[in-house]
């Protein structure tokens, strides 16, 4: 199996008054092709500091970050962007969309990032839209969508790049049980369909979908565990 990423001794801290919280003690990680793993922990473990981190939307303070042979922790902010543009795709509990888009453009925009042209990225955004179930809410605003429905859309915006990696933050955290088996049973399509996927979770049945389980605490990797489903 193909490494995509290797965490060595990842270490973050950050500077509260004149306290130092040391958030990432000494992290090491490998993530291979299409895995599905589930990142657990209390709150103030780590753990969204170490999604931060692999998504690169933070950099280490000490530690070294290889991403697809990418050395990301000596990359400048354009080059991260760069590369969060391009290989990994990001799902929110907060949906994160814009109020006053319809789906269609909400899916567009990471592509109007990356300078595509429009009716190729029209293209790819209904596509997208598609793949998930929303082919009848293309010209719909999230104000006149379900939660369901809007997380699918944040979903089809994580994919339309096809990126190596799908990073979810609490993607169930502000759906019903229904609405949220139905999201878990999409991340699960997914990577049967070849994405690499990380969930970031507190929820144990959220956390049980993926085949690998990393238990954070103290800002330290406490257990590593293979599930049933592996």
């Amino acid at each position: 199996m193909d490494k995509l990423i290797e965490l060595r001794d990842i270490k973050k801290f950050y500077q509260v008054g004149s306290v130092e919280v040391k958030a990432l003690r000494g992290v090491d990680l490998d993530i291979y092709k299409n895995e599905y793993i589930s990142i657990m922990g209390p709150s103030g473990s780590g753990k969204s500091t170490l999604m931060n981190i692999i998504g690169c939307l933070d950099t280490p303070t000490f530690g070294t970050y290889r991403l697809e042979n990418n050395n990301v922790h000596q990359m400048a902010d354009d080059e991260l962007a760069a590369i969060r543009n391009k290989l990994i795709g990001f799902v929110f509990q907060t949906f994160n969309l814009l109020p006053r888009a319809n789906a269609l453009h909400n899916v567009e925009l990471p592509l109007i990032y990356s300078g595509m042209h429009v009716e190729q990225r029209r293209a790819r955004a209904r596509e997208a839209l598609e793949k998930v179930g929303l082919a009848d809410r293309m010209n719909h605003k999230p104000s006149e969508m379900s939660g369901g429905q809007r997380q699918r859309v944040a979903v089809a915006r994580a994919l339309v790049n096809n990126p190596s990696i799908i990073l979810a933050d609490e993607p169930t955290g502000n759906l019903d049980s229904k609405t949220g088996i139905e999201i878990m049973q999409l991340f699960d399509d997914l990577h049967q369909a070849g994405n690499t996927i990380i969930l970031v979770t507190h929820e144990h049945d959220i956390a049980a979908h993926a085949h690998r389980i990393i238990h954070i605490l103290d800002g330290e990797i406490a257990k590593d565990e293979k599930t049933g489903r592996a």
